[in-house]
């Protein structure tokens, strides 16, 4: 499972032309699920996740998590965070989680995160999609499950 968090001031997600989420301060995570995943992978993931401290404090150092900042989520998944680029020029896919384990999970990370942050924004599982944020730093941090629960 990999997760690519960025700190944004705000960002937003929109499917068929219309906002589905939006968030002010807090984490965009882009969510990407492979086939050997589980849901004890993605509780470790979580935790890991609320638990980062990259919001900066009184004296500008980076000592402060989510619920500290009152830091919102929104959640998108994208399956080509397991792009394979090794051969050639054209990315593989085959290491991304079928669909329906990877929505599956997808759900499953929305449902757990809304139990410690008071508000979680989402995109749509498998939708064309377009996101929007102001990158807050520019502050991205990848999240990886094969180093995190190893």
């Amino acid at each position: 499972m990999r997760f690519l968090v960025q700190r944004v001031q705000h960002a937003s997600v929109e499917a068929d032309n219309r906002i589905i989420g939006e968030i002010d301060q807090g984490f965009l995570v882009l969510v990407g699920v492979s086939n050997t995943d589980t849901r004890e992978i993605a509780d470790k993931m979580i935790h890991k996740l609320l638990n980062l401290r990259i919001f900066s404090d009184e004296n500008g150092k980076t000592n402060l998590n989510l619920a500290s900042v009152k830091g919102e989520l929104l959640i998108v998944s994208q399956f080509t965070l397991y792009a394979d680029c090794k051969h050639g020029n054209r990315p593989s896919f085959t290491d991304a989680g079928k669909p329906e384990l990877a929505n599956e999970l997808y759900e499953y990370i929305i449902d757990k995160c809304k139990e410690s942050v008071t508000r979680v924004e989402h995109g749509e599982f498998g939708a064309d999609m377009k996101v929007s944020l102001l990158n807050d730093g520019p502050f991205t941090i990848m999240l990886d499950s094969d180093v995190i629960c190893s």
